[in-house]
C-alpha cells in the first residue's frame, strides 16, 4: 500500500487554515462582541435567545446544502417556508385538526414540493434557478389563496400547549430548537460523509458526466437530493409557525437570503471546496453572532440586509476560491520522496 504524500508545513498550515478559520473567526467574532458588550452579550440569557432566534435560518441552511451538494439550487425555499407555516395554523387554528396530524402532513408536503423540484430540474431539464423560482412563485400563490392575504390568528382558546413546546421548551437549560439543528447537522454529516448516498451526491455535483459514466442514477439521486430540501423546509414550517402562534403569509421570504448565506459560506469551512454539514453550522455560528452584535450596538434596520448582502458575496467568492484551490492541488502531482530521487539518479 503506497503511503499517503506528506504535506510540506506551508501547505499544511494552509490546508488547516482553509478548514478551520471560519471556526476561528467565530471565536474571534465572540470575542469582540464580548469586549464591546461585556454586560450583555457573554451571557447565558443572550446565547439562550441567539441559539433560539437562528434555529430555523440554520435549519433552512441545512436544507438548502443539500441540492447545492449537487451543484442545484432551490429558490423556492423561503416560499415553501412560507405555505408550511401557514398551512400549519389553517390545520390548526381553522380545520381543527390534532396538533400531531397537522405537523405531519406538513411535513410530508414539503417533501413532495421537493420531489416536484426535482423532477422539474431533472426531467423537464430546467435550469434549477429558473425552475425553483417559478415553482416558489406557485407556492407563494397557493399561500395568499389559503390565507386570503390576511393573517392566520387561533382563536380565544390559543394552540396547543404541547404544540407550542416544539419551540418554546428547553433541554439542559438551552432551547430546545437548537438541539433540533444539532441532530440535523448530524444526520446530514452521517449521511454525506458517511454513507453512499453522499458519496454518489457528491460525484454528482463534481462531474455529473463521469457520475453517469460509472453507473451512478443521477437523476434519482437530484430528486433525493431535493426530497431532503423539501422535508427540511416543512419542519421549518411548523417550528416556525410555533414560534410566531400566528399564520403570516409574507414571513418565508425573509429567511431565503440567511439560508443561501449559510449554505454557502459554509462550503469554505471543515470541508473546504465542498458543501458540507458542519461548515454550514460554523457559518450559522458566525451569522448569528454577527447579526446579535450588531443588534446589540444599536444598528439601523438596514444594516441587517446589508450584513447579509455583503456575507453572501463573500461566502460566494471564498467558495469559489476554495473549489479552485481544491483543483489545483490535485492537478499538482505529489513530490517525490528524496530517497526515491537520489536512487534513480544513480
Amino acid at each position: 500500500m503506497t503511503p499517503s504524500p506528506r504535506l510540506l508545513p506551508g501547505r499544511r498550515f494552509g490546508h488547516f487554515l482553509g478548514a478551520y478559520g471560519l471556526l476561528a473567526f467565530a471565536a474571534l467574532l465572540f470575542l469582540a462582541f464580548s469586549l464591546a458588550l461585556p454586560d450583555t452579550f457573554p451571557t447565558l440569557d443572550n446565547i439562550s435567545e441567539v441559539l433560539s432566534n437562528q434555529s430555523i435560518p440554520a435549519l433552512l441552511a441545512l436544507g438548502a446544502m443539500l441540492p447545492i451538494v449537487t451543484a442545484k439550487f432551490d429558490l423556492s425555499l423561503g416560499y415553501g417556508l412560507g405555505l408550511a407555516h401557514v398551512m400549519t395554523m389553517q390545520l390548526i387554528a381553522n380545520e381543527a385538526w390534532p396538533w400531531p396530524l397537522a405537523c405531519l402532513a406538513v411535513i410530508v408536503g414539503g417533501a413532495v414540493v421537493g420531489v416536484f423540484n426535482g423532477i422539474v430540474v431533472e426531467f423537464a431539464k430546467i435550469n434549477s434557478l429558473i425552475a425553483t423560482l417559478g415553482t416558489g412563485s406557485i407556492l407563494y400563490a397557493l399561500t395568499g389563496w389559503i390565507t386570503n392575504g390576511a393573517r392566520i390568528v387561533p382563536g380565544p382558546q390559543g394552540l396547543p400547549a404541547a404544540f407550542t413546546d416544539l419551540y418554546d421548551s428547553r433541554f439542559l437549560g438551552l432551547p430546545v430548537s437548537a438541539f433540533y439543528v444539532l441532530a440535523l447537522t448530524a444526520v446530514l454529516w452521517l449521511l454525506l460523509e458517511r454513507l453512499p448516498l453522499g458519496r454518489y451526491l457528491y460525484v454528482i455535483g463534481s462531474n455529473p458526466r463521469a457520475a453517469e459514466l460509472v453507473g451512478i442514477p443521477t437523476r434519482r439521486y437530484v430528486v433525493h437530493a431535493f426530497a431532503g430540501s423539501g422535508l427540511v423546509v416543512g419542519i421549518a414550517g411548523v417550528l416556525l409557525a410555533a414560534q410566531q402562534r400566528i399564520g403570516n403569509p409574507s414571513v418565508g421570504l425573509d429567511y431565503l437570503l440567511p439560508a443561501f448565506v449559510g449554505a454557502l459560506l459554509g462550503s469554505t469551512a471543515i470541508r473546504p471546496g465542498r458543501p458540507n454539514a458542519l461548515g454550514t453550522l460554523v457559518a450559522v455560528v458566525i451569522l448569528a453572532i454577527g447579526l446579535a452584535g450588531i443588534g446589540q450596538l444599536g444598528a439601523q434596520f438596514w444594516v441587517t440586509p446589508l450584513f447579509n448582502g455583503a456575507t453572501l458575496l463573500l461566502a460566494v467568492g471564498m467558495a469559489g476560491y476554495a473549489a479552485r484551490r481544491q483543483l489545483r492541488q490535485r492537478r499538482t502531482p505529489p513530490s517525490r520522496p528524496r530517497h526515491d530521487a537520489v536512487r534513480i539518479s544513480s
